[in-house]
């Protein structure tokens, strides 16, 4: 499977597979109360500072781990059992916002403790979405790429359209602490399901210079690089030197690898819009739409079931023209976004929202099934951390600066320069369409 044609979608044998059950079930808890969490928090900071700066400093501190972690997680990934990285970072997690929870329930919650959590959050978050990405090669053959893309979407946008729909109702009657303390809940259980995935320790590594024969019912081994260059020896000079060598490597099999970089960058610029965008749809909810925070559920809500739609459309959708379909899908993200801040109803704003959400679906399912078909498993968790850095310097500066500039300048002016960002995704997605026309025969 390449960028330009995928087989279709089996749904019935993608969840056959009994570790895919789990990691479906995993990611939709997880991101139930991964949802709640962003969203209560983000409500609360803005009723709380009447900040659109200080709402932009959430998504800033979630992010800018990113910028530091992921090249040094992404060595991580690539070394030791995933299913294990991802349980560890999970009961994490849940110990830090268990923590917040009881600080808030107490009535002894201060705002930069709420920062603190959002930070060591992010801390977690920047090692956990690679971790994850990376896990589905090991949970279903190389041919569902596409499908299980989706249902993993499905599963992410799930959780958070459930999320959406009820965190104004629980933000209302439990505050923060109630929001906290199932986001807690949410990633014992996702440790649960992602113990429940396989048996035995499994580390990328192992598979150096092994030959893929015959893959188990729930693991794909995939082929491997087979050029010299490409497969260091196993026995390290030192932790340190290993490491850096590690990084070395999959910095080199990036220059290497044109139409990699262009669809990795299609995503960094797609998701970094997708994440900075929640500095102004919260303004928009209260300032533009008076909606309140259940308004501001209901927007959400929108999003995730534009983005389920998208997900179960897309082995259909993309099937025959799936770069076309990539170009369209950011442009209209890129022109939408820029209209946005001229719908003055909730019911306008939460329909955006869902076509909004489906065009990400679709753009998240192509890039992502693309880069995992492109790329060797050893060398995924390295190549996912890299684009994850650079949607971090996107998202961190495009926080702040859209944060500034709806306080500042206006919400207008904001979402246009928003529209800008998505446009830099159509304009590496089309470099990865010529480059994938240039070599396809």
């Amino acid at each position: 499977m390449d960028f330009a044609s995928h087989p279709g979608v089996d749904w019935k044998a993608l969840f056959r597979l009994t570790g895919f059950r789990y990691y479906f079930a995993g990611m939709f808890i997880s991101l139930f109360g991964t949802g709640m969490n962003f969203a209560g928090v983000t409500w609360y900071i803005l009723a709380e500072t009447n900040s659109t700066v200080k709402v932009s400093l959430i998504t800033i501190l979630v992010t800018l781990p990113g910028l530091v972690v992921p090249p040094f997680g992404g060595v991580l990934i690539d070394r030791v059992d995933r299913r294990w990285l991802g349980i560890g970072l999970d009961l994490g997690r849940a110990g830090i916002v268990l923590g917040a929870a009881a600080l808030a329930w107490s009535g002894h919650m201060a705002l930069w403790q709420v920062y603190l959590m959002m930070l060591l959050l992010g801390v977690g978050f920047a090692v956990y979405w690679s971790t994850t990405n990376a896990l589905v090669q090991e949970v279903i053959p190389t041919g569902q790429l596409v499908g299980a893309n989706a249902a993993v979407l499905i599963a992410v946008q799930g959780g958070m359209m459930a999320a959406g729909a009820l965190v104004g109702f629980v933000f209302e009657r439990a505050g923060l602490a109630g929001i906290l303390g199932i986001d807690g809940a949410t990633y014992v259980l996702s440790a649960f399901c992602l113990l429940r995935l396989r048996r035995g320790y499994f580390p990328p590594h192992k598979s150096f210079g092994v030959p893929a024969i015959t893959p188990s019912p729930t693991i794909e081994a995939p082929p491997e690089m087979t050029e010299p260059g490409m497969l260091p020896p196993i026995v390290e000079p030192g932790l340190v030197m290993g490491l850096f060598a590690d990084i070395k490597e999959g910095l080199r099999y990036l220059r290497t690898q044109p139409r990699v970089r262009a669809i990795g960058l299609t995503y960094a610029f797609m998701m970094a819009g997708v994440l900075s965008a929640n500095v102004l749809v919260v303004a928009l909810a209260r300032d533009i739409v008076h909606a309140g925070a259940r308004g501001y559920g209901y927007i959400e809500s929108g999003w995730a079931v534009g983005a389920v739609a998208g997900g179960l459309a897309a082995g259909v959708v993309t099937r025959r023209r799936p770069r076309a379909v990539l170009v369209a899908a950011l442009a209209i993200l890129a022109v939408g976004h820029a209209l946005l801040p001229y719908v003055a109803f909730l019911a306008a704003a939460v329909t955006m929202q869902a076509l909004f959400g489906a065009c990400r679906a679709l753009g998240g399912v192509l890039t992502q099934s693309s880069i995992m078909s492109l790329v060797p498993r050893r060398l995924m968790g390295r190549t996912q951390s890299t684009f994850s850095v650079i949607s971090t310097l996107l998202q961190v500066s495009m926080s702040f600066t859209l944060g500034w500039l709806g306080q500042h300048a206006g919400l207008p002016l904001a979402f246009a320069v928003l529209g800008l960002l998505y446009s830099g995704a159509v304009v590496a997605a089309l470099r990865a369409r010529a480059l994938t026309e240039s070599v396809s025969p």
